[in-house]
């Protein structure tokens, strides 16, 4: 069971990152520092958004318009932390 655990905690761990990446990247890609027309970006963000998008589009769905702001991916990592610390100091200690 502790590898059950040990296995959920490292894929949050992973999205945790993909998230992050992604946040940098739609950055450098709004500020045209990458270039969109380039074969590898394009497979990377295309990559990107096909992971990140179906965790963020339901709480896009549940935020007000805020105009230009998208919080979404910092209540996503908030999400990712709680389930994170509630699978370690909840879940975990119960099953040992």
């Amino acid at each position: 069971m502790l590898a059950l655990i040990q296995t959920i905690i490292m894929a949050l761990d992973i999205y945790w990152w993909f998230v992050i990446a992604a946040v940098v990247f739609s950055w450098l890609y709004a500020f045209n520092v990458v270039n969109p027309r380039n074969q590898f970006v394009g497979m990377f963000s295309n990559f990107l958004f096909r992971v990140t998008e179906p965790a963020l589009r339901p709480i896009r769905n549940l935020l007000p318009d805020l105009g230009g702001i998208d919080i979404s991916p910092i209540i996503l990592l908030l999400i990712i932390f709680f389930l994170r610390q509630f699978i370690l100091t909840t879940v975990a200690p119960a099953l040992l």
